[in-house]
């Protein structure tokens, strides 16, 4: 009896240790894949709130205010500008866009100046100064689609941009 609980005791150490390394891996997974779903859950459900300049609540959001809005409510805090934003993340191609992407604009001839978040189908969630939080064509010929600047992705604390 003795002997059998001597080796049992080494398998059951490894056993614990490899269902601690590797239950770790599968849930940041899970987690991850799940995290962009909700996330573009939350900014469409966002969808009529009105614009304000400076605005980070459901009273009014400014695009950036917005964007670290949705962010926050599920856990992840970001930059509150724009491209603080869009100097953090890794970088994305157009072609490679995932839901829950942030998808940039220079809207003021002055570099990045607007965000959104990338909701599949080739549409993005933001605020803008007309319409308040809404839905617009990643690839609109007339507006959108000229001022396309690029993408990141945001997968997780080492590369979320932090605003103290």
């Amino acid at each position: 009896m003795r002997l059998l609980v001597h080796i049992q005791k080494p398998f059951a150490v490894i056993a614990i240790v490899f269902v601690l390394t590797f239950t770790s891996f599968i849930g940041h997974a899970e987690a991850s894949s799940s995290d962009t779903a909700t996330i573009t859950e939350t900014a469409s459900s966002l969808v009529g709130i009105k614009y304000a300049y400076g605005g980070t609540t459901k009273a009014g959001f400014d695009c950036s205010g917005f964007v670290t809005y949705v962010f926050k409510q599920h856990g992840i805090k970001l930059s509150r500008t724009s491209s603080g934003m869009y100097a953090s993340g890794t970088k994305v191609e157009k072609d490679d866009l995932i839901e829950g992407d942030l998808v940039f604009f220079n809207t003021s001839g002055k570099g990045v100046s607007h965000v959104g978040i990338y909701i599949g189908d080739g549409k993005f969630a933001h605020a803008s100064t007309s319409k308040g939080v809404s839905i617009a064509k990643l690839n609109d010929p007339h507006y959108w689609g000229k001022r396309y600047v690029g993408a990141k992705r945001i997968t997780g604390a080492n590369d979320v941009a932090f605003n103290n």
